[in-house]
């Protein structure tokens, strides 16, 4: 896949609102759960839990994004994502936060990343790039920092797809299919504990990719 267009190459007087602080292209994510890595590095499908579904659709409300996609087969889904969003849409869950309500709108199923991306370039009318994000650092040219990223969202009219992984992180296979690689959290970190949650990890990376910056 061609990456020549995406990384600061375009005129910055293309960014949306001419100047202003508003964001181009759309952004979504998507939390993994298969094919993931298990702690002995085998493949393995992680289960979808409820602060996973709940927690990270407020952050992606929050910060204004496109969607958020649960992947992961069918059986590892056991209808919980639908009884969860069933509550909170109707009758007492509604009444009683109907803020919930409105970033579970955000949620959709889906089967595999493959799916994803074929949807939300359906649904658009537009180009979809997958960016993964990992706890370790790799050596390779499809890296880009948050600084980075936050550019591409400002200077293109492509789609940007951000995914999280489960378990022990996302297997080489996603990684191979990436078309960018974000850099860690914190790659540095000089006690070498670098273990945060899935709903940490991606509410400091969409602050850090997205800020201030607002989407039409």
């Amino acid at each position: 896949m061609s990456h020549e267009k995406h990384p600061g190459a375009a005129d910055s007087s293309k960014a949306a609102g001419g100047g202003d602080n508003s964001l181009k292209a759309r952004l979504y994510i998507g939390l993994v759960h298969y094919p993931i890595k298990g702690k002995d590095r085998a493949i393995v499908q992680t289960s979808v839990t409820n602060l996973d579904v709940h927690d990270i659709a407020r952050t992606a409300r929050t910060y204004n994004l496109a969607g958020y996609y649960l992947i992961a087969p069918p059986e590892c889904q056991s209808g919980l994502v639908e009884k969860i969003i069933g509550h909170w849409s109707s009758g007492f869950g509604l009444e009683y936060n109907a803020d919930r309500s409105e970033a579970l709108r955000l949620v959709k199923m889906a089967r595999t990343i493959d799916d994803v991306r074929d949807a939300i370039s359906a649904e658009t009318g537009r180009e979809t790039s997958v960016v993964i994000t990992d706890a370790k650092t790799y050596s390779d040219p499809r890296n880009i920092t948050c600084n980075s990223m936050q550019n591409m969202l400002k200077l293109s009219d492509s789609n940007f797809l951000l995914l999280f992984g489960t378990g022990w992180g996302l297997a080489e296979a996603v990684v191979a299919k990436a078309d960018f690689i974000l850099e860690p959290i914190r790659p540095l970190t000089v006690h070498k504990y670098n273990h945060l949650s899935v709903r940490a990890a991606a509410a400091i990376i969409i602050d850090r990719v997205v800020g201030e910056n607002i989407f039409n």
